[in-house]
Parts: structure tokens; sequence; C-alpha cells
């Protein structure tokens, strides 16, 4: 049975996506003017993009690599998804861009960051430290050292009342889930080994 949307709620969505469209077209339209490939900020921004993946291609524990990778996965998501409600929320505002597609900052958050926090996590890991204590250094670092180097270079703009400790607890929460989830799919990893070397004992 088809069911038709109210004329209004048709209206409203049409809008909105006019809106958008008009939207993605000025930020293309601005890009071009100020962040484009004849700016040494462009290549800033994709050396931010490609450099630590590089670095991390031979640094990375292969070993343990899917462990690692999952853990810098889940940062780079969750960040992902804080960078764009910032953005879209205006908490965080990005004069330059690698991508004009994208409303976030590809790059610092989702590439340079997850894979800081993977190459600690693996000295951690090496060296059997405290994942909190060293995790929480690398924060510090971030929140109060780095993006305020970023700002000053007006590659990353605070709006609204956001500021570098709101900035701290987000990656916070981002390290505390990424931890957990990846202790959960170690634990549920751990199990069904358990339940097979119990199969093969029995069978």
């Amino acid at each position: 049975m088809k069911v038709n949307l109210p004329q209004d709620q048709l209206d409203r969505l049409h809008e909105l996506k006019e809106n958008q469209e008009d939207f993605a077209k000025d930020w293309l339209d601005y890009w071009y003017e100020y962040s484009s490939f004849d700016t040494w900020q462009f290549w800033v921004c994709v050396g931010v993009i490609l450099i630590p993946l590089i670095v991390l291609y031979f640094l990375i524990d292969k070993k343990r690599i899917f462990l690692l990778g999952f853990f810098g996965f889940n940062i780079h998501v969750w960040m992902v998804y804080s960078d764009s409600i910032g953005s879209r929320y205006n908490f965080f505002e990005y004069p330059y861009k690698a991508i004009p597609f994208l409303p976030i900052q590809l790059g610092i958050d989702t590439s340079l960051v997850p894979v800081l926090f993977i190459l600690v996590y693996q000295w951690i890991l090496n060296n059997k430290k405290n994942f909190y204590l060293y995790m929480l250094g690398l924060i510090v670092f971030l929140s109060f050292i780095m993006k305020p180097i970023l700002v000053a270079h007006h590659f990353m703009h605070l709006k609204n009342g956001a500021n570098y400790f709101y900035l701290f607890l987000l990656y916070v929460v981002v390290v505390l889930l990424s931890r957990a989830i990846t202790n959960v799919f170690l634990h549920l990893h751990s199990k069904a080994k358990e339940n097979d070397s119990l199969l093969e004992k029995h069978s």
C-alpha cells in the first residue's frame, strides 16, 4: 500500500535539499578561492592525511595489526562523528581543507590523531605500561598543545563557547569508548577460541 507524504512535509524537504545544494556550492567556491591547490595550507592538509598513514605502514606491529587497526578505526569513527556534529552546530570551523565536499577537516582528527593513538597503544602493549596513564598524556598533548597550534595558524577555529577543555573531554570519551569496544571484541574472540578448543577436545 502506497503512503503519500503530506504536501507541507514534501515542500519543507525540498526546501532543505535546495539549501543544502546551495550551501555545498558555496563551500566549493570558497575552497577554490582560499584553500585550493595553489595554497600552502592545502598541501599541509594533504600531508597531514598521507604522512601519518605512511609512517603507520612502516611502524605498525604486524603481529598485532588487527588489534591495533581495530582500536585505531574506532578512534577514527568516533572522531568523524564528533567532528561532523561539532561542525554542523558550529563549534568547530575549518578555514582550510584538502577535500571541500566533506564537512569535516579530513586529516587531523581522522588520520593524524588515530595514528598517534595506535602508535602509543602499540608502545603500551610492547612495554606493558599503564594504558590510561599514557593515553591521558597523549590526550593532554593533543588538547592543550597541538590544537592551540592549529588554532593559532587558522587550521581550526573554536566557536560558540567550545574550548580546549571540551576537546580534552571529547578525546577522553572517544578513547574510553574505543577501548571498551575493543575489549568487548577481544572478549568475544577469546570465548570463541575457548569454544573451538572444547569442541576439538570432544570431537
